[in-house]
């Protein structure tokens, strides 16, 4: 007998963002952590634009591999005008990469809805916000996205091929897991440490002193003495005021204690802390107590080599398996033009270009290429000329 008797039913896929990320975790520091707040979070925000920003930046070509091992890029292939130009109507290339990078790093997983025209050519990528989605797995194994509409709450099922997912580290191979969520504890002290900051920062520019006084006061006078003195001198609009006092009045300005040193001191510690969770260097989030003009450049590359190249490989993979059918990927393939990120200082370059035209590896005409200068004729001729 068939369905509904012997049909199984749906799984959420586990740690679904839908249920984990989506939902705010509570902390041991009192406040829950999502993906919108931690962003609230400038070391956050700094790490999530650095890379996002970068790889939004980049071309992402599309190649075509030629008979004699050669590769060229392929811009009359129907997908390279999506990846490169224009993924849709409202968004520029830059723009939907940057968003989809974004909410891998926020939320694990990044989801686009794939168009293609009755010839199975990909004519468009809308991006979908992950808060939207649930991933199911059928039955029979497969994936299904369900897409909730945010204004209206309908659900509309998409299945595998009708999505571009990008994932951050999965544990299952369905779903990525959040970094925000996985360090959601250390994030919510951080955000315990940032509001107490701003509740100091409410009640004056300066931490706070005594009023001292003779006198023996009735509760009812100093009420009124309290409140006169907020309205007049506290909060950050009042900084600066001159004070004037009578009747035997005092004020005695408390110097910083050790728990508010400690404070600043957790305060960059959890710079440090963010840059652990996203592999950035702190030099690239504006923090520059340990760096200098040598070990900067050294830091940017290190950027390169060990942040980025796993979220380029992301990007590069995920449009191969959503984007390319497979007899097309046995002749296209997908990669980021990264020349402009590893150019390095010009006398490095000028040494590096100096050493292959020397040792024959690199023409004369590829190095005027790759620094965007004209093209000069018969300048390889010339310079085997000399050579020689």
């Amino acid at each position: 007998m068939k369905w509904p008797w012997t049909r199984k039913p749906e799984t959420r896929a586990e740690n679904d963002p839908s249920w984990a990320a989506l939902i705010p975790s509570g902390t041991t520091a009192g406040l829950p952590v999502s993906p919108g707040n931690a962003e609230t979070i400038s070391t956050v925000f700094s790490c999530v634009q650095s890379i996002a920003e970068t790889i939004g930046g980049l071309p992402l070509l599309v190649y075509r591999q030629e008979a004699n091992g050669d590769r060229a890029r392929a811009p009359d292939y129907p997908l390279y005008r999506v990846l490169h130009d224009q993924p849709n109507e409202r968004q520029t290339a830059l723009e939907f990469r940057e968003q989809l990078t974004a909410h891998v790093l926020l939320w694990g997983n990044a989801y686009a809805q794939i168009h293609a025209d009755a010839a199975g050519n990909v004519t468009g990528l809308e991006p979908i916000h992950p808060r939207n989605v649930t991933v199911l797995q059928l039955p029979s194994g497969r994936i299904r996205y369900d897409v909730a509409d945010p204004q209206t709450g309908q659900v509309r099922p998409l299945l595998a091929d009708e999505v571009l997912h990008l994932k951050d580290r999965t544990d299952n191979g369905i779903v990525g897991k959040s970094r925000i969520q996985v360090a959601r504890e250390m994030l919510g002290g951080v955000l315990a440490a940032q509001e107490h900051g701003n509740r100091a920062w409410a009640n004056g520019a300066r931490l706070s002193g005594v009023l001292q006084t003779p006198s023996v006061m009735t509760d009812e006078s100093i009420g009124r003495l309290r409140d006169s003195w907020n309205a007049q001198f506290a909060g950050s609009g009042n900084s600066g005021k001159t004070a004037i006092l009578e009747n035997g009045l005092q004020y005695q300005q408390l110097s910083m204690s050790n728990e508010d040193a400690q404070w600043l001191q957790s305060r960059q510690f959890s710079v440090e802390e963010v840059c652990r969770i996203f592999r950035v260097p702190p030099v690239l989030v504006a923090d520059l107590r340990h760096a200098n003009f040598s070990n900067s450049v050294e830091m940017n590359r290190w950027f390169v080599t060990h942040t980025l190249r796993r979220w380029l490989t992301m990007w590069e993979e995920g449009c191969e398996r959503a984007l390319l059918g497979p007899i097309a990927r046995t002749r296209y393939f997908i990669e980021h033009n990264t020349e402009g990120l590893l150019r390095g200082d010009p006398k490095g370059r000028a040494d590096f270009y100096k050493e292959g035209i020397g040792d024959g590896w690199l023409l004369r005409s590829e190095v005027r290429r790759l620094e965007n200068l004209p093209t000069i004729e018969g300048i390889d001729h010339d310079g085997q000329q000399e050579a020689a």
